[in-house]
């Protein structure tokens, strides 16, 4: 499957970017149309640009990503720490570029709350997020890149490497593509330890414990599986989380294995959490809200030496997400 994302779609992003800039008087005129029949304000015309810019940034950066790979010697000197460092810059400047447009044109406002993640710099970090709606993986990587100042080694669902920006991108950086239903002899732990081994003291390791992002039906089978493994108590506290799914401990503990000096940041975030289909994002769209990202930094110190211990802090973590989603209110959201 990447051959057809590297021979097929790729080159069809370029194009079709390119088509777009040629046809923007056309679908800019039909957009400006359509707006006053959609509630918001010009929706369709700002959705349009949003959609041109990204399809303008990943054709620009596949581009250079070509170029990239014929200076390298035809891929051969790609992963070497001076090529893996011009990637990091350009992810640094995508994420910029496209943040800026989506923050002016969709009126989005993002902050963040809680101490910074570089609490205590020259250290590592492991970080655990929870996932709700498209949108929170690129977020919290822009903050940790453009903010925090941090080199992140993510671990994201194999279906984002259909994007061929993405596929191309994080393959030449410490990154890893997974599947939440891997097949018979793969080692999702194994892979994650060698992703997390050997942090630096700018390096993040990210991850996402729930698996995907959060929907009832997803909650539900969480919850079903803990009862299928016999584990009635913990199916009884993931009852209780109405707003995260039951984490899924396996990989993280994994990362924690494998990076004995990093500490732990976990991260809730609201404003995102009602994006979960097609149709919510084209209602929600553009947002008008506020994006509010909620760090805890904990010391290497204080998470516990066990596993069983290390599992029951977890759950003890994602209860206390889950407590502050229901807690925070933002005034420009409508619930």
């Amino acid at each position: 499957m990447r051959v057809v994302r590297r021979v097929v779609v790729a080159p069809a992003v370029v194009l079709l970017a390119g088509l777009l800039w040629v046809t923007a008087p056309l679908w800019a005129i039909a957009a400006a149309a359509l707006s006053p029949l959609l509630p918001g304000r010009w929706r369709a015309l700002r959705l349009a640009w949003i959609l041109i810019v990204y399809l303008t940034i990943e054709a620009l950066m596949l581009l250079v990503l070509l170029g990239l790979w014929l200076a390298s010697g035809f891929g051969r000197r790609i992963r070497t720490p001076y090529f893996e460092g011009i990637h990091y810059d350009l992810v640094q400047g995508v994420m910029w570029v496209f943040f800026r447009e989506a923050k002016r044109v969709l009126r989005l406002t993002i902050v963040t709350d809680g101490p910074s993640p570089d609490a205590h710099p020259g250290r590592p970090i492991l970080v655990a997020c929870r996932h709700a709606g498209p949108g929170d993986s690129f977020t919290l990587i822009h903050a940790l890149m453009y903010w925090y100042r941090r080199e992140p080694r993510v671990v994201l669902k194999d279906t984002l490497a259909w994007d061929p920006m993405i596929d191309v991108v994080l393959r030449r950086i410490p990154a890893r593509f997974i599947s939440p239903n891997p097949a018979a002899g793969e080692d999702l732990e194994s892979q994650i330890a060698a992703l997390a081994s050997d942090l630096d003291e700018n390096d993040a390791f990210v991850i996402f414990p729930e698996g995907g992002n959060f929907t009832p039906a997803r909650r539900q089978r969480a919850i079903d599986r803990l009862r299928k493994l016999g584990m009635e108590r913990m199916a009884e506290r993931a009852e209780a989380m109405t707003n995260v799914l039951a984490p899924r401990p396996g990989g993280f503990l994994a990362a924690l294995d494998a990076a004995p000096a990093a500490d732990v940041v976990l991260v809730a975030h609201t404003g995102l959490d009602h994006l979960l289909t097609v149709g919510d994002i084209w209602r929600e769209l553009p947002m008008d809200k506020k994006i509010v990202m909620r760090w805890w930094t904990v010391p290497r110190s204080e998470i516990p030496a066990g596993r069983d211990e290390r599992i029951e802090w977890l759950f003890g973590w994602w209860e206390r997400i889950d407590a502050w989603i229901e807690d925070y209110a933002d005034p420009s959201e409508t619930h």
